[in-house]
């Protein structure tokens, strides 16, 4: 099992960068699928991004604008967002589960392992 602890978020103009990283404990990190879920006010968690081994996934809202990546050796998973919009606000929370295939799946109910969260602020 591991433990999470995110990191980064605060308050962006849109079209500005923020940098999430997720620090994970344990020594068989490199095993899990980590993906990054958000939750703005009064709408559901929905997938942004997650990883697989060094293959990475996308909801299409984020396409093009965030890149997820991992670096085993520091335990830690990476969330760049650039061209940050008003959309894009809410806590963002990574998460963990055991890698059983290729794809990191969007069910936010697949994953058992969940970091605190941190808050993102886009603003115009």
């Amino acid at each position: 099992q591991v433990q999470l602890v995110e990191s980064g978020g605060g308050s962006v103009q849109a079209g500005g960068s923020l940098r999430l990283s997720c620090a994970a404990s344990g020594r068989t990190f490199s095993v899990y699928t980590i993906s990054w879920f958000r939750q703005a006010p009064e709408k559901e968690r929905e997938f942004v991004a997650g990883i697989v081994w060094s293959k990475s996934s996308y909801a299409d809202s984020v396409k093009g604008r965030f890149t997820i990546s991992r670096d085993n050796a520091k335990n830690t998973v990476y969330l760049q967002m650039n061209s940050l919009q008003l959309e894009d606000t809410g806590v963002y929370s990574c998460a963990a589960r055991p890698t059983t295939g290729w794809d990191a799946p969007t069910a936010f109910e697949r994953y058992d392992t969940w970091g605190q969260g941190t808050q993102v602020i886009v603003s115009s």
